[in-house]
């Protein structure tokens, strides 16, 4: 399962960058996603990238200011959070896609496997 770190407490307009280990599974073979939840709200998709990280998607909530990576060497994923605001606070997960459906995820992200997500608060 991958498995979130990186998270804090942040200031209105700061940054923070997350990092995704994953294990027991051959990274390089998912595309990859980042999710998260609002205390008392659903699952949010945000950002995907594809195996490669040639192609990204970013939910409009986030666009322009998070950025999706990956370095499929260190099997390791990124998210680059700028701009952060208090409606961003959140427990971050990324999690592997069902294969072949990187293609749906803006409609309907269809995820394979999540595990231990990580706190991310935005408050001044």
């Amino acid at each position: 399962q991958p498995v979130a770190s990186g998270g804090g407490m942040v200031q209105p307009g700061g940054s923070l960058r997350l990092s995704c280990s994953a294990s027991g599974f051959t990274f390089s073979y998912y595309d990859m996603s980042w999710v998260r939840q609002a205390l008392g709200k659903g699952l949010e998709w945000i950002s995907a990238i594809d195996t490669t990280g040639g192609t990204t998607y970013s939910a409009d909530s986030v666009k322009g200011r998070f950025t999706i990576s990956r370095d499929n060497a260190k099997n390791t994923l990124y998210l680059q959070m700028n701009s952060l605001k208090p409606e961003d606070t959140a427990l971050y997960y990324c999690a592997s896609l069902v294969p072949d459906t990187i293609v749906l995820v803006t409609s309907t992200p269809m995820f394979d496997s999540y595990g231990q997500g990580t706190q991310v608060t935005v408050s001044s």
